[in-house]
Parts: C-alpha cells; sequence; structure tokens
C-alpha cells in the first residue's frame, strides 16, 4: 500500500492557523462538521485537530488547543459534544457553533457542496472576528515554589 503525502496549506505569515475540532458523529450534520472542518484545512484558515483525543485526554493536543491563539469548536446539532467535551477536560477558551443554528438539521441536511460551503463560510468569519488568546506557553507549564 503506498502512502500519498498531501501538501500542507500554508497560513499566512503573520498569524499562525486556528485550530479546529468537530463532532464529526454518525449522522448528516456530522459529516457536513467534517468535510467543512477539511475544507478549512486545505484552504489554509484552520489546522484541523483530533476531539476524540481531548476527550481521552491526549497530553499533547490537549496542550496544542490551550496554547493556540484561536480554537474554533463545530458541533452538528445542540447535543454539543465538541463543546462539552472541551469544558470537561477544562479547555474553555473557544468559539463554537452547532449547525442548527443556521438550520441544519440532524437527518434532514443533505451534505451537499452548498451546505458544506455554508458551514466553511460562517467558521472562516467567526475565526475572523474571534479575538486571539493572550497566553503564554510560560503561564501552560507547572509552577514551581522556591
Amino acid at each position: 500500500m503506498s502512502k500519498t503525502k498531501r501538501a500542507k496549506a500554508k497560513p499566512s505569515p503573520k498569524s499562525k492557523p486556528a485550530l479546529v475540532f468537530v463532532c464529526s458523529g454518525a449522522a448528516d450534520v456530522g459529516e457536513l462538521t467534517d468535510r467543512a472542518a477539511r475544507k478549512l484545512r486545505a484552504e489554509g484558515l484552520a489546522a484541523m485537530s483530533c476531539l476524540a483525543s481531548v476527550g481521552a485526554r491526549d497530553a499533547d493536543i490537549m496542550f496544542n488547543a490551550d496554547l493556540a491563539e484561536r480554537v474554533l469548536l463545530i458541533d452538528g446539532c445542540p447535543n454539543a459534544c465538541a463543546r462539552r467535551t472541551f469544558e470537561h477536560a477544562g479547555l474553555h477558551r473557544f468559539t463554537h457553533f452547532d449547525l442548527s443554528d443556521m438550520g441544519l438539521l440532524k437527518g434532514d441536511s443533505a451534505v451537499t457542496a452548498e451546505n458544506i460551503q455554508r458551514v466553511v463560510e460562517k467558521a472562516a468569519n467567526m475565526l475572523r472576528n474571534s479575538q486571539p488568546a493572550n497566553k503564554s506557553p510560560a503561564s501552560l507549564l507547572p509552577q514551581t515554589t522556591a
């Protein structure tokens, strides 16, 4: 089996890419969130990361999520699995929306290029309008006392 390397989209030199985490659930809206996140990544607007790794408390993924200038969570439905996963992991610095905010409802939303693009546009707009975090790596390290 051959492995194909994909060219990575390069972010603007002035800013680091945001991280996007999505609930890719089993429903149509989960597929929409997943495909929109992949398009955001392909267009260099955000780096996609693994929500399941946050749930599993993977130290590297959680450190990167906490350190990122911008984090966008996209849920497919009001169950808000992505948002709740972050909150249960103690990560509270993120921007969030779910597709029902856009009228895309679970079990009634076709996975079309048009719907994927609608999600991409909303996500891109939210990323443009979100404020970068002013958290330094030093604040994330364990504090020692002398």
